[in-house]
């Protein structure tokens, strides 16, 4: 018998106040282009990029909260995010042991709950009209503007 594998869709976004300042993280994950799930956090203190990465690892840790084993397509208008793994610098920053590499404890996290997992990124031009994207860069806006901030205990200024 063939297991039947899931797949999603999964848009991330971040987004800060300043950079460093306020941020917020959002994720929307779709599965057969219905949405499942979709989430967003805020921070005191953070930066972009920080929350760019923390929507994939917050994703990833969600629906594997279900799944063990399943494929995911990423989209986010990230570059940062995006050109690290389509173009290999994640192999390069392990390979150097992260030297000079800034956020390496969110990419531990993101290699932990990835492995083994089969992941494709896209990257998709912020605010132009992406529906998904555009929704979680309203998320995000709106977590930053809440009254209840977390504390981003990864990020030192």
């Amino acid at each position: 018998m063939t297991e039947i594998i899931k797949r999603f869709n999964v848009f991330t976004d971040g987004a800060c106040k300043g950079n460093p300042g306020p941020g917020a993280y959002s994720y929307i994950i779709l599965d057969n282009d219905k949405i499942l799930y979709k989430y967003s956090e805020g921070f005191i203190k953070t930066t972009n990029n920080r929350m760019e990465l923390m929507a994939i690892i917050e994703a990833l840790k969600y629906i594997k909260l279900t799944y063990t084993s399943f494929e995911c397509n990423i989209f986010s208008d990230s570059k940062y995010v995006t050109d690290t793994f389509n173009k290999n610098w994640i192999g390069n920053w392990l390979n150097n042991n992260f030297k000079k590499v800034k956020n390496t404890d969110l990419w531990n996290s993101y290699i932990n709950i990835a492995k083994g997992l089969n992941i494709k990124y896209f990257w998709v031009k912020g605010h132009k009209g992406v529906t998904y994207n555009e929704e979680c860069d309203k998320m995000a806006s709106s977590s930053i503007n809440n009254k209840i901030l977390k504390e981003d205990i990864g990020y030192s200024s």
